[in-house]
Formats: structure tokens, C-alpha cells, sequence
């Protein structure tokens, strides 16, 4: 089954871009970069020239390209070395803006990945490149090809794509965020927002559930996922042996999560999953491995960072105040393997669920402010999200409720003027709003214009 990504429509894009260079497409782990990339590259390109650096495609093209650096270093010339390489690999290759050539797993090679500049510049025809971003971050032969790269990050499914891949995506972007809708729709939308987040947006997962498969076989696929990752991850750190220290180092970040705090000053969340992990493992791991596995989950596409503004002031932004999952279905299981109640399970998925939504609005072309989401800090009290909108202006203290609580916080923040509105993203509500208080159903998030 065919699932609908958005990021085929920034393919498009990047292909009619003029002058556009090498496309590198990051992303997390079985998240569909290759199968996303090649089904683009057979509708839109006349030949495609897969290249897979982890298989024999991949072994036989860097013979080729060892073969061709001898006779080169021995003296031999070529009018286009790159040329010469590609056609060797396939003797039928056209270079023609009709063919894209698209080099996988990235990683592998050093070599490869530093001859960018010479592809982009040399051949007419197009070139993307995928794989593992961590892979080249830990190796000092990779260098960075500055001005030579397009890039494109592809993520798990969100709530839209999971929608429109159940061909429910119509009575969600009907849905009045204010109330407007008759109550069956935004109950429906409301059970398809919590399996969801129950299972989360990874390609696979997602064609479970569309199997129709119990929530717990599609967790149970999430759970392959998550151990592919781990074992595949452990080649790049021989200073961490065992497996084991890698799942207390993700249930470690969800217990952090877990936990009522006001970010966290220089270092302390580095030294804070340092003690989860040492406590709950017998291990010697040090400050530096647990840094350089904070990195590497970052870097890999499995959590993501968000600021902290003190006072709700953006000038003084905070950067790597607290951390998030890359996906709702890893929150939900490692928060529930860590023994949180449902209600603090509810709760953080919720949270998670917007902080993926605003993160995605800063990704270029940015709709809000800032490097990263960011909570606010006003007195004693806290607010989920602090949110500019570039195109209004207008600021908004972000609430995330799972029931029908409000944040005193938030409201204490309109009152003072350090917010041009509150917006409460709810759960169990139909919406409306109120003078300068605004709420949504939280699964509507997308929807809203900052």
C-alpha cells in the first residue's frame, strides 16, 4: 500500500527549482526516505541510477571508483573523471536532466560523499543522496560539501498524513476549529488522534494499523523499529557494549520527561540522564558517553530540543531547556515502559504532539520565531509553549490540556502583556474562543494560524 507524503511535494519543488544542486534527504530511520526517494525518482526522471552503499550495487561502484583513482594516480587522464565512473557503473547512463542518480546510504563512504561538489558541478543530470547523518558526524574523513547541498528532512507520518492515508483527511480539514462542526465529527477525529499517538507515524506502524491489526501488534512493530535502530547504532560507539544501556538511555529520557521541571541549566540534563542510566543499569558509562549519546539520539532523528524563555522574554532565549521525541509511538512506549501514570502519559503525548507541529513551522520557510520551540517561565509559574508568528507578529502562551484545565500561567501572561493571546489545545473540547483566549480540539494544531 502506497502511503501519501507531503515530502514528495517538496521533491517536486526542489526538481523544478532552477539551478537546484544535490538533494541530501536526512531523516530518522525507517522513516520511507528510500522508498520515498526512489518512487520519485521513477515518476519524474526517464532513468534513475540507484546506488546503494551497503549492498553489491554499492561495493561494486566504489571497485570502480578505486579502479578509476589508480589508473588516474598512475597517470592516466580523463576530460570528466565523474563521467567516467558513472558510465563504467552503467554503460547506458544518459547525463541529461532526465536521469537522477541517487547514491544511498551516504554513510559508508567518505570518498563518495566529498566528491558532492565534483557530481553537482560536473553532470547535467540530477543527484540525491541519502542515509545516516550520524554515520559521517563521528567520522573526521567526511567533510562538509558547503554550497553544494539542497536539503530536505523527512520525518514519521503526522496527524495529517495518517489521516489522509485512512481517507479521513477531508473531515479534518472541514472541521471547524471553533466549534462549528456537529459533535460526531470531532469525537471521530478525537479516536483517530488517540490511536495515533498511541502508535505513532513510522511507515510500518502505520500500514499495520491500516491492516487493521490490534494497537498492540502495531506497537509490537514499533518495538522492531526501535531495536533495528539500537543495534545498528552500536557499531558507532564501542565505549557502550551493551544494548541495555541504550534502551535505560531512551527510558531515561522519558522518566526526564516525566518529571515537573523548569528546563534545565548547562549540562544538568546531560548529568540527570547520566544518573538514570547509571542508577537503573549496572554500568561505569561516563559523562562523556552519555554526551555523545544525547548527540547521537539528536543527530539521528530520535529527540528533538526546545528552548526555555525566562520571564516569556525571546531575547533571552535558552536553547536545550528540555527534550522531546521525534515521534508520539516512542514517547507512548518509552513513558509507558518507564511506569508513568496514563494521566502523565496523556499529558506529555499531548505536549510532545505540538511541540512536532511547531518544530515543523520553524523548518525553513519559517511560519514562527525562534530556533527551537520554547517553553516560558512567568513568576513561579510556567507555560507550555511561547509562540511568535512571524507574518502577525502576534505572540500566543500555548497551553496544552488534556482535559478541560486551564493554565493560571497563561492567563497571568495576557493580563501583564507578555502575550497578545492565550491559545488552550485541548483535549475533549469542540473550540471557540473568547476576547484574546483562543481554544482548539489538540489534534487540530496543524490547522491554526499563528
Amino acid at each position: 500500500m502506497y502511503l501519501k507524503r507531503k515530502a514528495y511535494d517538496e521533491l517536486t519543488a526542489w526538481k523544478k527549482r532552477p539551478n537546484h544542486s544535490t538533494l541530501e534527504v536526512s531523516g530518522a530511520r525507517q522513516v520511507g526516505k528510500t522508498y520515498i526517494v526512489n518512487r520519485f525518482a521513477d515518476e519524474q526522471y526517464r532513468q534513475k541510477i540507484y546506488i546503494n552503499l551497503m549492498d553489491l550495487s554499492g561495493e561494486l561502484f566504489l571497485e570502480q571508483y578505486r579502479e578509476l583513482w589508480q589508473e588516474m594516480k598512475a597517470g592516466k587522464r580523463y576530460q570528466n573523471p565523474i563521467y567516467e565512473l558513472i558510465k563504467r557503473h552503467q554503460p547506458d547512463f544518459e547525463d541529461s536532466d532526465h536521469t537522477v542518480i541517487i547514491v544511498d546510504e551516504i554513510q559508508e563512504s567518505a570518498d563518495i560523499y566529498n566528491r558532492i561538489r565534483e557530481f553537482t558541478r560536473t553532470l547535467k543530470c540530477d543527484f540525491i543522496i541519502t542515509g545516516s547523518y550520524l554515520g559521517r558526524i563521528l567520522k573526521k574523513e567526511f567533510k562538509y560539501s558547503s554550497g553544494d547541498l539542497d536539503y530536505l528532512e523527512i520525518r514519521t507520518l503526522g496527524f495529517e498524513e495518517f489521516l489522509t492515508a485512512l481517507d479521513r483527511i477531508e473531515l479534518y480539514e472541514e472541521m471547524s476549529l471553533y466549534g462549528g462542526s456537529d459533535t460526531k465529527t470531532y469525537q471521530e477525529l478525537q479516536k483517530l488522534y488517540d490511536d495515533y499517538c498511541a502508535i505513532g507515524g513510522y511507515p510500518s506502524v502505520v500500514l499495520k494499523y491500516l491492516e487493521n491489526a490490534p494497537l498492540q501488534d502495531c506497537q509490537a512493530e514499533l518495538l522492531k523499529i526501535i531495536r533495528l535502530f539500537t543495534n545498528e547504532s552500536r557499531r558507532y560507539f564501542e565505549d557502550i557494549l551493551d544494548a541495555a544501556v541504550y534502551e535505560n538511555i531512551f527510558t531515561g529520557v522519558a522518566r526526564i520527561l516525566a518529571k515537573e521541571k523548569k528546563g534545565f541549566d548547562k549540562d544538568s540534563f546531560s548529568e540527570e540522564l547520566q544518573g538514570i542510566v547509571v542508577k537503573d543499569y549496572s554500568s561505569n558509562i561516563t559523562k562523556v558517553s552519555v554526551n555523545r549519546a544525547i548527540d547521537w539520539l539528536y543527530s539521528a532523528g530520535v529527540i528533538g530540543f526546545a528552548g526555555k524563555l525566562p520571564e516569556c522574554s525571546l531575547l533571552d532565549f535558552k536553547a536545550k531547556a528540555r527534550c522531546y521525541f521525534l515521534d508520539v509511538g516512542l514517547t507512548n512506549y518509552f513513558l509507558t515502559k518507564s511506569g508513568a501514570p496514563k494521566a502523565t502519559v496523556s499529558g506529555i503525548l499531548n505536549e510532545n504532539f505540538v511541540y512536532l507541529d511547531l518544530r515543523r513551522r520553524i523548518a525553513h520557510p519559517s511560519e514562527v520565531a525562534l530556533e527551537t520551540p520554547a517553553f516560558a517561565t512567568l513568576g513561579n509559574g510556567e507555560i507550555d509553549f511561547y509562540v511568535k508568528g512571524l507574518a502577525s507578529e502576534r505572540t500566543y502562551a500555548v497551553e496544552v490540556k488534556a482535559g478541560k484545565n486551564s493554565g493560571k500561567t497563561a492567563a497571568e501572561a495576557l493580563e501583564k502583556k507578555k502575550a497578545d493571546y492565550v491559545l488552550y489545545a485541548k483535549g475533549s473540547t469542540c473550540g471557540g474562543k473568547a476576547n484574546n483566549i483562543i481554544t482548539i480540539p489538540i489534534y487540530g494544531i496543524a490547522k491554526f494560524q499563528f
